[in-house]
């Protein structure tokens, strides 16, 4: 049971999975950051100073708290600023991987169109190519 967990383990499948898992939670690190130390203060330096990070709706009576953490605390809240932002952090995850694949893909056209060489004779078709033209001599 071992050895067969190690075959299947080791698979190219399973390992480029694997990779790209590890690559991918990179990647959404770099794009939460990008949104939420980047775009988001920009985009809130546009409206005025708003900060959507703290856009709540109070489903309690009880929450009287100005800022999401608080209010948390205090109950029930909508926070539809989180939605916004991790909805804008997925349009640009799915927007970068459209332009990695529309890249990839322009990249594999190119290899399909290029026309294939000839293959190279073995050497003992050189040889007897060359004892013919010899004889035609």
């Amino acid at each position: 049971m071992l050895k067969e967990f190690r075959e299947f383990a080791m698979k190219g499948n399973v390992v480029d999975l694997a990779v790209g898992v590890i690559i991918g939670a990179a990647f959404g690190a770099i794009v939460t950051s990008l949104v939420g130390d980047i775009i988001m203060p920009i985009i809130g330096a546009a409206t005025g100073g708003l900060d959507f990070s703290n856009y709540f709706i109070p489903l309690s009576k009880a929450v009287t708290a100005t800022n999401l953490a608080d209010a948390k605390k205090q109950g029930a809240v909508l926070a539809y600023g989180s939605f916004l932002t991790l909805t804008i952090n997925f349009i640009i995850v799915a927007f970068v991987l459209f332009l990695v694949i529309r890249a990839m893909n322009t990249l594999k056209r190119k290899e399909e169109t290029k026309p294939a060489e000839p293959p190279k004779p073995s050497a003992e078709v050189v040889l007897l190519t060359e004892i013919r033209d010899l004889l035609k001599k």
